[in-house]
């Protein structure tokens, strides 16, 4: 199950950090924030996750998958305190309900396909 996790999340985040940085305006007329910095987070974790999901072993899958897993969840729930609208000043137009929300379904999502991996 990480390995799915880590495979599809890595495409998913990658094509986010593309479309980001190619239709930001777009996106952010559908509520969603394309920061550049936040466009890179994606490519770099999206890469990380789809080289777990595809090349790496089963443990690796799970500990990308964990590891991005809590920071998805970390971010999900500080954009919903005003202080952290735009996580302390790193991202310029802050995240919008729907970036938690989409944070914090991604992020328990890696969380759940982590647990799920047992070791041998």
């Amino acid at each position: 199950m990480a390995k799915t996790y880590a495979k599809w999340g890595g495409i998913i985040l990658l094509v986010l950090g593309v479309v980001g940085l190619l239709l930001g305006r777009v996106l952010t007329s559908l509520s969603l924030n394309t920061d550049i910095i936040e466009d890179i987070i994606h490519l770099v974790a999206g890469a990380l996750l789809f080289y777990a999901g595809t090349r790496g072993t089963d443990a690796q899958a799970a500990s990308w998958s964990r590891i991005f897993g809590v920071v998805f969840l970390i971010v999900g729930i500080i954009g919903f305190f005003s202080f952290g609208r735009n996580l302390f000043g790193l991202l310029p137009t802050g995240l919008s309900t729907l970036d938690n929300i989409v944070h914090l379904a991604y992020g328990a999502a890696g969380v759940l396909a982590a647990r799920a991996y047992k070791t041998a």
